[in-house]
């Protein structure tokens, strides 16, 4: 497997979403519509959720670089529990994890809608 070189500059979304823990700051940010890392602040650093959640997206980022597909994350961290589960904007969030999962997926989400619409010809209309 050959590791993906990270550019200089990437583009990328921070999503903010209500854990037990706190606002947690999902930022997933790639090059030419590629994830290609993804970083998670979770108040002071040095704090034990903080770590975890550092530890996370570090091993998710690792996994992207060799090519490893979103989904594959989503699958594993989806609907892991804390025991402070949490509502935000009308969606459970689980656990810090929980919300990392659904942060990929609203990113899987965006990725497909994107392809649809280069998929579609511009010329499309027709007059009747």
């Amino acid at each position: 497997m050959e590791k993906i070189k990270r550019p200089e500059t990437t583009e990328g979304n921070t999503h903010r979403i209500e854990t037990g823990c706190g606002h947690l700051y999902v930022t997933v940010s790639g090059d030419n519509g590629q994830v290609l890392e993804i970083f998670a602040t979770l108040g002071k650093a040095g704090g034990c959720a903080h770590c975890q959640n550092e530890a996370v997206t570090r091993a998710i980022s690792l996994g992207l670089k060799y090519g490893v597909p979103l989904e594959g994350y989503v699958r594993q961290l989806k609907d892991i529990r804390c025991p402070n589960p949490v509502w935000d904007d009308g969606r459970q969030i689980l656990s810090c994890a929980d919300a990392i999962a659904k942060v990929l997926e609203l990113e899987i989400k965006e990725e497909n809608k994107n392809e649809n619409n280069q998929t579609e010809s511009p010329n499309s209309n027709t007059n009747k």
